[in-house]
Parts: structure tokens; sequence; C-alpha cells
């Protein structure tokens, strides 16, 4: 694959599509010579949306799609995942470092983006995420 500077990768709805994503990850990362510690948290951030919007959003459905495109502005890279959903409300969700969540196996995916990214946001009833990641840390 090769890439430009904005990308769109529409994905089917399957678990193993998720590789198309880490090789995404990996392109954009060797594209822009970015650092092996942004680098993790990019694909964990990126595949835990992904993920989320794969299992929570489309339900798994193989005939829903997942649409993730990249951009590089302001010396920000931006990912943004858009499912197919009903959308969900993002601010209602518990707090996954409760003790009486601590054993729940679900429940960490978005924990983990906001505390990876730059900065997260959730728009169109939150079936859309975008991640912006600083390609230069001040």
């Amino acid at each position: 694959m090769v890439l430009a500077e904005n990308q769109r990768l529409l994905i089917p709805s399957k678990s193993e599509n998720l590789v198309l994503v880490e090789k995404l990850v990996d392109d954009v990362c060797d594209l822009f010579d970015i650092k092996e510690e942004i680098y993790g948290h990019i694909l964990v951030a990126l595949t835990e949306a992904v993920n989320n919007a794969l299992q929570h959003g489309n339900k798994a459905d193989p005939k829903k799609n997942i649409e993730v495109t990249f951009k590089v502005k302001e010396e920000t890279l931006y990912f943004t995942v858009k499912d197919q959903g009903a959308g969900f409300d993002h601010n209602a969700l518990p707090d996954p470092t409760n003790p009486e969540n601590i054993e729940k196996p679900t429940g960490r995916g978005i924990f983990l983006m906001k505390h990876l990214c730059d900065n997260v946001s959730f728009e169109e009833s939150s079936t859309k995420v975008i991640m912006e990641f600083k390609l230069m840390k001040p």
C-alpha cells in the first residue's frame, strides 16, 4: 500500500480484518518516521477503536463496514473510526478503574484511547471517534 497524507480504509466488520488496521498503523508510522513510544500508543488506541466499532457498533455484522481515515495537519496525526451502529453515550460508561469494574472483561477500550491519545472526541452519536496524536511533542 502506498500512502498519501490522507487515507481512507473501508473494512468489513470481521475480526480477521484487524490485521488491516495494524498494517495501516505500520505504514503511517513508517511514512512519518514516528517514534516507537508513539507507535505503540497509536496501535493500541486505533485497534481498540476499530474493535469497539466492530463488536459494539456494528455488532460483528460483516455486511456493515468500519471506515478508518487518517490525515496530517499542522504536526498532528488524526485517525477517525466510524461504524454503522446506533451509537451510544460515551459519557455514561462506567470507570474501568473502579474496584467493582476491575474484574470485568470489557470496558477498557475508551479508557485506553483517552489515555494514549493527545485528544479524543466523539461525533455523530459516538458512532465516530477522532483520535489525535502530536507528531512533535514539546
